[in-house]
Formats: structure tokens, C-alpha cells, sequence
């Protein structure tokens, strides 16, 4: 199987309230995938990284406060969080897209990418005490080894307001 690498802004204000439900009910917890909002998966094969590339076209979104504030559910059941604002997400993505265009968000199985940190690949109940308050100031550059399991290769910093 290929190995794989993410783009991920990684939240870990959100571990506290959000790792447990994730070791049990989303499997990339427990194969080293830290909470998250994803910017671009799949991403380029993990050989044909071009780090500079990425660090400069990360650079320029500004760094950004957010909070996670409503727990909403994908028509699959998934459970997640809500980033607010969520549109700075977005353009970390259309920007990485942009340069990438090989590399649509998941894909190109949806029509929407809706910025999310994922819970729960199932339908669950959960209680989390809400809002939870964060900072976008870096991507990260994850990457999946020969078992399956994710690391972080390289951070990028946001740019400077």
C-alpha cells in the first residue's frame, strides 16, 4: 500500500475534551492522527514533498484564532466540531489546492469541503463542554509509515498578521 501524507492544522486544545470519544470511535487516533482540521488528504507522496514549496504557500494565510463551538453530524453519522471562523480553513485549503491542483480535498469526493475536526467516524452521543478556544498558527505535514501509522514530518508557520 502507498504511503500517504496530510496537511493538518493540528488542535491540541481540543485533546482534553475530544481524545477519548476519538481512540474509540475514529481510527486515525489510534494510528498517531492528533486532533485536526484537515487542509488537504490525500497529499503528495511522501517522496515527491516539496517542504520549501509548502512552507511558502502556507505562509501566506494569516495566523488566526478560532474556537470549536457547535457539535454537528455529517449525513453519514460522523460527529464533529465546528470551526468558527471557518473561512480562514478554507482558504488554506483553496491556496494549497491551488498550487497542488492534482491533489483535490479527499479526492474530489465532495462537492463542499466543510472545515471539521472529526470525533467520530460513527453516529454518537457526546457531551463536550463547548466553546473550545485555539490557535491556527502552523500546518503540519503528516505522513504514514509502512504499517499505517502517521507522524509529523514538518510544521509550517501561518504568516503575520
Amino acid at each position: 500500500m502507498p504511503r500517504r501524507t496530510a496537511l493538518i492544522v493540528a488542535v491540541a486544545e481540543a485533546e482534553e475534551a475530544v481524545g477519548a470519544y476519538r481512540l474509540a470511535h475514529d481510527s486515525s487516533a489510534a494510528l498517531g492522527v492528533p486532533p485536526h482540521i484537515t487542509i488537504l488528504f490525500p497529499f503528495i507522496a511522501p517522496e515527491a514533498v516539496d517542504e520549501a514549496a509548502i512552507g511558502e504557500v502556507v505562509a501566506q494565510i494569516p495566523a488566526f484564532a478560532f474556537r470549536l463551538d457547535a457539535v454537528e453530524r455529517f449525513d453519514d453519522g460522523a460527529v464533529w466540531l465546528h470551526p468558527e471562523p471557518s473561512e480562514p480553513f478554507r482558504e488554506l485549503t483553496r491556496a494549497v489546492w491551488k498550487r497542488w491542483p492534482d491533489y483535490p480535498p479527499y479526492e474530489g469526493a465532495h462537492d463542499d469541503v466543510i472545515p471539521h475536526l472529526t470525533v467520530s467516524s460513527e453516529p454518537i452521543a457526546v457531551s463536550i463542554e463547548l466553546p473550545i478556544r485555539a490557535r491556527a498558527d502552523e500546518a503540519v505535514l503528516i505522513e504514514e509509515d509502512e504499517r499505517g501509522y502517521w507522524r509529523e514530518r514538518a510544521r509550517f508557520p501561518l504568516g503575520q498578521v
